[in-house]
């Protein structure tokens, strides 16, 4: 699993443009695993500090449940609904796959604003990163993966 500052390193345009969908909105859509294996989805916002990007919970709160007891996750941006009339200008929305781990160092935990108080903070290992937009009469996707590198899919 990459940081996200080694993703950047990778793929610097990519990671741009994620990030700029990631900043412009506040709330994100993030998938956990229940116990029993079955998807769930809550609203979780995130935020990019010292080359990592960070994602937190409130106490006790069931998607840190999940990824305390299975750190896979996605997260998907939210975005403006495009223009049907010209699909292009939409800036297109951005996916992200990896991990989440746990920290619970109390110095790092102070140093991002999180000291006491039995809040989760997880600093995510990525292994994916998607940008899906529209160019033309073209579906234009740009696709990160962890020890494969950047490449870019385009559909009619």
């Amino acid at each position: 699993m990459a940081s996200w500052q080694e993703f950047e390193h990778q793929a610097p345009e990519l990671a741009q443009v994620t990030r700029a969908l990631m900043d412009k909105h506040k709330h994100k859509v993030l998938a956990t695993l229940r116990k029993d294996g079955s998807p769930r989805v809550s609203g979780t916002e995130t935020q990019f500090k010292d080359g990592e990007l960070w994602l937190g919970s409130m106490p006790g709160a069931v998607k840190a449940l999940d990824l305390r007891r299975d750190p896979r996750m996605a997260a998907h941006t939210t975005s403006a609904d495009p223009d049907e009339a010209d699909p292009s200008g939409w800036e297109g929305d951005a996916k992200l796959a990896g991990r989440a781990v746990e920290i619970t160092d109390e110095a790092l935990l102070t140093s991002l604003g999180m000291p006491g108080g039995g809040a989760h903070l997880f600093r995510v290992e990525l292994s994916e990163v998607v940008w899906t937009r529209v160019e033309g009469d073209e579906l234009v996707i740009d696709v990160w993966h962890e020890g494969v590198g950047a490449r870019q899919v385009r559909r009619k």
